[in-house]
């Protein structure tokens, strides 16, 4: 059963996204902020996406999510000050290793139908060519005239 656009539990869901959202902004804005910059492209693809399931950002934050744990676990060792946020998040090779993989993320997702289909469209071609080499010789085998294609 397909769900509207008006489903109250999708919206109960943004709501409490919202919610969790702003907790980490009020509690711990040194880690909203690093957070905030190193998922950026992420985030700028969940408002770009216009896919009802969204696959194009969960394959960018997904990516992304995986560079940011070791910038986390930096931050929280460093005393999770808003100085040592910004001093991580200016890092360039922290924010250049974040968003690289994002844009892999990305070429992933737009990439990987087209390769799937080449593949099976490959597939599909020669699974054909067998087919009628088997139907020729059968003919051939049985003296029916050629098939006319």
């Amino acid at each position: 059963m397909a769900r509207s656009k008006a489903d109250p539990k999708r919206h109960s869901l943004v709501w409490l996204q919202g919610l969790a959202c702003g907790a980490l902004a009020a509690l711990v804005p040194s880690l909203a902020v690093m957070i905030g910059i190193l998922l950026g492209p992420g985030l700028v693809m969940l408002v770009l996406d216009q896919e009802p399931t969204k696959p194009v950002a969960r394959a960018v934050l997904l990516c992304g999510v995986a560079t940011v744990v070791d910038p986390i676990r930096a931050l929280w060792s460093a005393g999770h000050g808003l100085d040592a946020s910004l001093a991580l998040a200016g890092d360039l090779r922290v924010v250049g290793t974040a968003w690289s993989a994002a844009a892999a993320g990305w070429l992933l997702a737009e990439l990987a139908p087209v390769v799937v289909r080449a593949v099976l469209e490959a597939g599909g071609l020669a699974r054909a060519a067998q087919l009628r080499a088997a139907r020729a010789r059968l003919a051939e085998e049985w003296g029916l005239p050629d098939a006319e294609e």
